[in-house]
């Protein structure tokens, strides 16, 4: 028999998860940022391209959380 989770446990194991993505995204931006600022036309657009895929894992966490908790934008 399996057990079933209160919504409380759900949403306290949802936020564990979903946590990591933000910390992804983060970092992501942040190596992007490390790569934009080292100089070179290679690490401008390489920059750039971690900024832009950060920001994609982000708007992905969003879309889950307003999916998930029926949040009203």
């Amino acid at each position: 028999m399996k057990k079933r989770l209160t919504q409380s446990e759900e949403f306290e194991i949802m936020k564990l998860v979903l946590d990591k993505f933000l910390w992804l995204g983060f970092g992501i931006m942040a190596f992007g940022l490390y790569r934009l600022i080292q100089g070179g036309t290679d690490s401008v657009v390489s920059g750039f391209s971690f900024i832009v895929g950060g920001a994609v894992i982000l708007v992905i966490f969003m879309i889950i959380i307003v999916k998930e908790y029926e949040i009203i934008a």
